[in-house]
């Protein structure tokens, strides 16, 4: 079943994570479309593993106003505008307009097209310049803007919201030392070292796939 990185942590036993996928509910035909069309043309998308975890979140913590920095081909837009319910607002940032495009149909497909408002540009500076703030906000742009967006993502976020963020493993890469040129890994580790430091926030990195972080507005 594990046949692409989308779906392959990099430091999790192989029969481990297999176990992990089979246990999963059967996806619909537009989010299986997705991820096939994801494996097929290396996108990287969170997987389903991480997408349920997300939605669980947006619905245990009641989550309407959603923005997420960095969607690709809005697979997980999709999962957090379904988790948020009918009268929640989702933002899609991307800066790409073809994946934007492709995201667009999916979201008509998928029933949620009225919930989300797409975007395209850079997401830290979209964000920065969106009005009022947000209850959940998801990260998963370039790894080495993290520590950058977290600092313009941090005044946008209510207090007692959630700010998510994926791949902060790094493939177990974050646990090593960073290469001079690697960008990335420094800043994943970085972006781990500036929320476990902050004051504001409570996080926890949770080993799934490739790591999420999960932080709570204090």
């Amino acid at each position: 079943m594990i046949r692409s990185e989308n779906l392959r942590s990099g430091y999790i036993q192989d029969d481990v994570e297999e176990y992990l996928y089979q246990l999963l509910p059967e996806r619909d035909a537009v989010v299986r479309e997705m991820e096939d069309y994801a494996a097929e043309n290396r996108v990287p998308i969170i997987g389903p593993a991480v997408a349920r975890m997300l939605a669980l979140f947006v619905q245990v913590s009641g989550a309407k106003r959603i923005f997420e920095m960095g969607s690709a081909i809005g697979y997980s837009t999709i999962w957090l505008a379904r988790a948020a319910g009918p009268r929640a607002k989702v933002i899609y940032t991307d800066g790409d307009p073809e994946k934007a495009r492709r995201a667009r149909e999916y979201f008509l497909r998928a029933g949620v097209a009225k919930r989300i408002d797409v975007r395209v540009g850079n997401a830290l500076e979209l964000i920065k310049k969106t009005p009022a703030t947000f209850d959940l906000i998801f990260n998963d742009v370039d790894k080495h803007q993290y520590p950058a967006a977290l600092g313009v993502a941090l005044p946008k976020l209510r207090r007692g919201g959630l700010f998510i963020t994926d791949n902060t493993l790094w493939s177990g890469k974050a646990a090593r030392p960073a290469a001079p040129d690697d960008i990335h890994t420094q800043g994943v580790q970085e972006f781990n070292r500036l929320v476990y430091a902050s004051k504001e926030l409570y996080p926890i990195l949770i080993p799934l796939r490739d790591g999420v972080t999960v932080c709570r507005k204090q």
